[in-house]
């Protein structure tokens, strides 16, 4: 296997939840530059459409579905349409998750709670759980379960957030020891701080410019197009003796 072929995602197929904006959508671009077909399911399938008719100038395929990740009866439908459409999953990437309320714990609701840890931890159990039995049948596979920092430092009104994203690394570490018998590798993203349309303008001011300077050593968020070599990598051969780990790409955060 030479160089090149070894990072080759060529007619493998790659579901990536919530992955029609932000870092999902650069992770999704990233899989289809190097060859993956990708399919883009979270709740909003518009969107998914959309990002799905760009995506396709790559000339890859696509495939835009709807679902919700906390309802595992959806997942099942997703995953039944992807190998009725795509043939196969060779690819997952549990990337949906929401920030949360950001309330201080005591004054944080049940349903506060349950609502970030539902999309964030639960919604990538129930994912993989109903890919994986695709992926034993055709001998393997990839799984990126993207974190965050905030699963390795405080983040302070953000303990659902933190909490989920904690778990999610730990979950990618059970996940591989038990889907080794089955030549699946499952890994971890946890990203830090990066520019999308959302944060942009609070990153221009002020106010977000001192909080890039206190708590970034490189001076500057990350570009979404940053992450795209990263996935890459997670999703190909390169990493078939790497499992149960985490990558942190923050730009020196977790540092200090």
């Amino acid at each position: 296997m030479n160089r090149l072929a070894m990072f080759d995602l060529t007619g493998k197929v790659a579901i990536v939840t919530g992955g029609y904006h932000r870092i999902g959508r650069g992770i999704a671009e990233g899989l289809a530059e190097a060859g993956a077909n990708i399919v883009l399911c979270a709740r909003n399938s518009q969107r998914c459409l959309e990002a799905c008719e760009e995506i396709e100038k790559m000339g890859v395929q696509t495939l835009g579905l709807r679902c919700d990740i906390t309802q595992a009866g959806e997942i099942s439908e997703m995953v039944r349409k992807t190998v009725e459409g795509m043939g196969r999953i060779d690819i997952l990437v549990n990337n949906a998750g929401v920030g949360g309320s950001e309330k201080a714990i005591l004054k944080m609701s049940e349903e506060d709670w349950d609502y970030t840890v539902n999309i964030d931890l639960k919604g990538a159990f129930l994912c993989t759980r109903a890919v994986v039995p695709e992926m034993i049948k055709q001998g393997g596979g990839k799984i990126i379960n993207v974190s965050s920092i905030g699963s390795l430092i405080a983040f302070s009104n953000m303990s659902a957030y933190c909490a989920s994203k904690g778990g999610m690394v730990q979950l990618t570490k059970v996940m591989a020891l038990e889907f080794l018998r089955y030549n699946i590798q499952v890994n971890c993203l946890c990203p830090g701080y990066f520019y999308t349309p959302m944060n942009e303008k609070f990153f221009a001011s002020e106010a977000g410019r001192r909080v890039i300077q206190r708590n970034i050593p490189m001076n500057r968020a990350g570009r979404v197009e940053e992450l795209k070599g990263t996935a890459i990598y997670l999703a190909s051969a390169a990493t078939n003796f790497m499992t149960g780990s985490c990558l942190v790409i923050d730009g020196g955060q977790t540092i200090w």
